[in-house]
């Protein structure tokens, strides 16, 4: 039984791992070929080379993956796992596909800045997928942590520097236009992704001081079902005794316990806090380790 239900699970992984890579594919063929922009990835790189190499973009970037995962396993090691090797290979694949259903497509858009546009909100929802799932779609990720091996550079900071250089190589074929377009699609591609990625997964701590406490404690444990701390707390400046109550809440619960407070006590002190799901960064790790 237990074989079989890891057998659905790693059908369902593999079928939502094409699905994502389907959706980067479609984005990169239907919105950032068209555009003539390089934005921020292999395929935006492969689009510049196609002006110099008379290969097919999918050829091209077929090849660039291929390299660069061979480079990755020379100089990091296994660091790169199965998922990594697959979205790689599937990525070109998926292009080719579309190269030979739709041959010699144009801008569904009809404009090179809505194309930019949608290209950067499609890809994004793509790339979410693949890192909720500890994946990639390599390329960029490669060269990324052969920076950060080598070079000692944050990953993302090398992410980032990647990116530019990727889309300031626009230059060498286009015009002004789609140089800044390709730069500023590299800019909010990096804040729409961190936005799916990270802004759906960060929770907020609340640190309440209130003369209301019973009635807060009750409110944040029996309405919001979650949790809280309680510390002692000394006034500097009279030396009164207070309780402080800490509680870490998401998005909706933040909204409602905030909504109850300045119901409950408007004179309340609340200071705020953003932090990291380390619920989520355990499934991450968790998710490193199987694969």
């Amino acid at each position: 039984m237990k074989k079989q239900i890891n057998c659905k699970e790693v059908v369902w992984e593999l079928f939502t791992l094409t699905a994502a890579v389907a959706i980067i594919a479609a984005a990169v063929y239907f919105f950032l070929v068209p555009s003539h922009a390089s934005v921020s990835s292999i395929s935006g790189l492969g689009i510049i080379l196609t002006n110099f190499i008379p290969l097919p973009l999918s050829v091209i970037t077929m090849v660039l993956n291929v390299v660069l995962l061979i480079i990755g396993f020379i100089t990091c090691g296994r660091e790169f796992g199965t998922k990594t090797v697959y979205t790689s290979i599937l990525l070109p694949v998926f292009i080719g596909i579309f190269e030979r259903i739709f041959p010699n497509i144009g801008s569904l858009t009809k404009t090179q800045e809505l194309d930019v546009l949608c290209y950067v909100l499609v890809v994004s929802v793509g790339l979410s997928i693949l890192f909720n799932m500890n994946a990639s779609s390599g390329g960029l990720d490669i060269v990324a942590k052969i920076m950060n091996k080598y070079l000692h550079i944050e990953l993302g900071k090398a992410m980032s520097l990647a990116g530019m250089c990727v889309a300031l190589s626009a230059a060498l074929v286009y015009d002004k236009k789609t140089v800044v377009l390709s730069v500023l699609g590299t800019y909010f591609n990096g804040m729409v992704v961190d936005h799916f990625i990270f802004g759906q997964n960060l929770k907020r701590r609340v640190c309440i001081i209130t003369k209301y406490e019973e009635e807060l404690r009750n409110f944040i444990l029996h309405e919001l079902h979650s949790g809280a701390t309680i510390y002692d707390a000394i006034g500097a400046y009279n030396l009164d005794k207070r309780h402080e109550i800490i509680t870490i809440v998401d998005k909706n619960e933040y909204q409602k316990l905030m909504n109850y407070i300045n119901n409950l006590d408007p004179k309340a002190f609340v200071t705020v806090y953003t932090v990291a799901d380390m619920r989520y960064q355990q499934k991450v790790l968790e998710n490193e380790e199987r694969s």
